[in-house]
């Protein structure tokens, strides 16, 4: 047995479509002082009588409305990702070939639970990768937290190598702009083209987080390979929670300044998302195409996260065997 594993690590997702599972959900994510930067004291407070009181049960309805048969999207997706990734892994590299597996920042399964199992079946090197394209100290940042709990805590030290970034990837970037040629080849094409990217506060940015330009740097490459000009497309930033100014411009102002504009019809596609999740299956596809609609817009598709397509499997395999020489 390969005594490598690659593991693919997203944010994470509740267990159940219920206000107690998304509390507990909340509790653990919107804690890490990674994701809110606020007072430890006073966002104990916030967070434990304000926010999750009055979030749980509207984001448990959110999460109905796209919850699966088989479960959560974002776990649906990343087992599949898990699944096929071993296969391209194995037919390429025979025994050389690493065990991939997955893990998640938040809920299950754990980072440090996955490799302690990893461990018992003799892993000895692990290859981590956030299924983050662009870097943030919000989301990866997180993970290479941990990642330093469990040498922290660990008298034979695990060998660890974590992926970054990999948001200006020729391969991660080919399979947006095929997913989304497939698509129009499909569904034909609108008017615009916006690329949404999850948005974080922009002090964090103005105190060194490379996000926003990681975002930049995969829209223009996508916009490239897609051959739009400047006027056919745009970017912008969703999800801002609080009171901060997060990364402009915020999707919703943008779909309303096209309509304001004269657009009448609208692709959206993120970048920022590698599995389809309640960020894209409920505020993009949901609530922005409501809010679209509302302001007399007439057409708007919502195009798929690249989940477990041939060719983002593909990439993911070219930046494994890269990081771990297998071609050699």
């Amino acid at each position: 047995m390969n005594k490598t594993s690659v593991i693919l690590v997203n944010l994470g997702t509740p267990d159940e479509p219920t206000p107690a599972s998304i509390a507990r959900f909340l509790r653990a994510f919107l804690s890490d002082p990674r994701v809110v930067e606020v007072p430890r004291l006073i966002w104990w407070f916030l967070l434990r009588l304000v926010i999750i009181p009055l979030r749980a049960k509207r984001v448990a309805h959110a999460y109905r409305e796209i919850w699966w048969e088989d479960g959560s999207p974002l776990r649906v997706i990343s087992g599949r990702q898990v699944v096929d990734l071993q296969e391209v892994l194995t037919d390429r590299y025979g025994e050389k070939a690493p065990v991939v597996a997955e893990a998640m920042t938040y809920g299950k399964p754990a980072l440090d639970e996955t490799i302690r199992r990893l461990e018992e079946k003799g892993i000895e090197k692990f290859l981590i990768i956030p299924m983050y394209p662009q870097y943030s100290g919000s989301t990866s940042g997180a993970i290479y937290d941990q990642v330093a709990q469990i040498i922290q805590r660990s008298r034979n030290v695990p060998d660890m190598t974590v992926i970054k970034s990999f948001h200006d990837d020729i391969g991660y970037i080919q399979s947006i702009a095929e997913a989304i040629k497939a698509y129009w080849a499909e569904h034909g094409r609108n008017e615009k083209l916006l690329m949404s990217f999850h948005g974080i506060p922009q002090d964090y940015v103005d105190k060194g987080d490379p996000y926003g330009e990681h975002c930049r740097v995969t829209a223009h490459a996508i916009a490239s390979a897609l051959g739009l000009a400047s006027s056919e497309w745009s970017m912008s930033y969703q999800s801002r929670f609080g009171p901060k100014k997060w990364l402009q411009p915020y999707t919703d102002d943008k779909l309303k300044q096209w309509v304001e504009e004269g657009i009448r019809s609208v692709d959206i596609v993120s970048p920022a998302f590698t599995a389809d999740c309640l960020e894209t299956l409920e505020e993009l596809n949901i609530s922005y195409r409501e809010l679209f609609f509302e302001q007399g817009g007439e057409k708007y598709h919502y195009i798929p996260c690249v989940n477990n397509t041939p060719l983002f499997i593909n990439a993911l395999a070219e930046i494994t065997a890269k990081k771990l020489l297998l071609n050699h």
